[in-house]
């Protein structure tokens, strides 16, 4: 008896001991920290729609997902260039990008981007030509495509911020012309950060760009796409991408201010 005693207690020991959680494995991920409902800080947690579904995607397949929430976009996609970071959780798929990421074939989410302008002074606005030698606000790894960012590049001028709210801030204070951003986005920060009554959307979209998760090529994790793939799929068929945007936009809404505001 003693020892049927002693073979259920190791049994229990057993179930404990190798339990799913015990078992997975870890991987890194971190993604833009000012681009709700997509991804963004709160406080020291990478939140948004995208990380939710990295972790579910990834905890699918065994592992647990550490989401960093310490770099801003560029310094993101640059501890995945350096191998620190094995996934990020939404990109867009740009050609210098593809030289170290991996990208789903399936969007997380697609994203229409407009120009921000100041109500005050609205850029009369019938095609790019009419950004020519204007000031552009963007944040720190920011691209809207390949197209864009040349013209960009080669017909305005460039301010560089670390953090979308220093953008708003000086297109509210008319110090630059226009910004480029996600349509949702942009209405989501103007209202939280109380500038939606001094900027606003042009009707003019630049591009619908995609963002799709991306695993670093240091990593192991390309054999692993054609199920996130297929779950993508799924998630965007039975309406669960559209929960969770509209789940975490009203979070990010309602969340106290200085919990977004790092």
């Amino acid at each position: 008896m003693r020892g049927v005693r002693l073979a259920v207690l190791a049994l229990l020991a057993s179930i404990f001991i190798y339990t799913p959680a015990s078992n997975a494995r870890s991987l890194t991920a971190c993604g833009h920290p000012f681009y709700p409902p997509v991804s963004w800080a709160q406080g020291d947690q990478l939140i948004g729609l995208a990380p939710a579904v990295t972790r579910q995607l990834f905890a699918e397949l065994g592992y647990h997902v550490q989401l960093s929430a310490n770099y801003n976009w560029k310094r993101c996609l640059l501890e995945v260039q350096l191998g620190n970071v094995d996934v990020v959780v939404a990109a867009y798929r740009i050609p210098s990008r593809e030289q170290y990421l991996w990208f789903s074939q399936e969007p997380v989410i697609a994203d229409p981007v407009a120009l921000f302008v100041n109500r005050q002074t609205p850029i009369s606005f019938s095609g790019l030509g009419d950004l020519r030698d204007k000031t552009a606000g963007l944040l720190l790894g920011d691209s809207f495509g390949e197209q864009f960012d040349r013209f960009l590049l080669e017909n305005t001028r460039i301010e560089h911020v670390s953090r979308n709210r220093q953008n708003f801030e000086k297109l509210a204070r008319q110090r630059i012309d226009f910004m480029p951003v996600g349509l949702l986005s942009g209405r989501l920060q103007s209202r939280k950060m109380g500038f939606h009554e001094q900027v606003m959307p042009l009707d003019y979209r630049v591009s619908i760009e995609f963002y799709y998760l991306a695993v670093g090529h240091h990593s192991d994790l390309k054999k692993h796409l054609p199920f996130i793939n297929q779950r993508l799929q799924e998630m965007h068929r039975d309406g669960t991408i559209k929960r969770l945007t509209d789940r975490y936009s009203l979070k990010y809404l309602d969340a106290p201010a200085h919990l977004n505001q790092r």
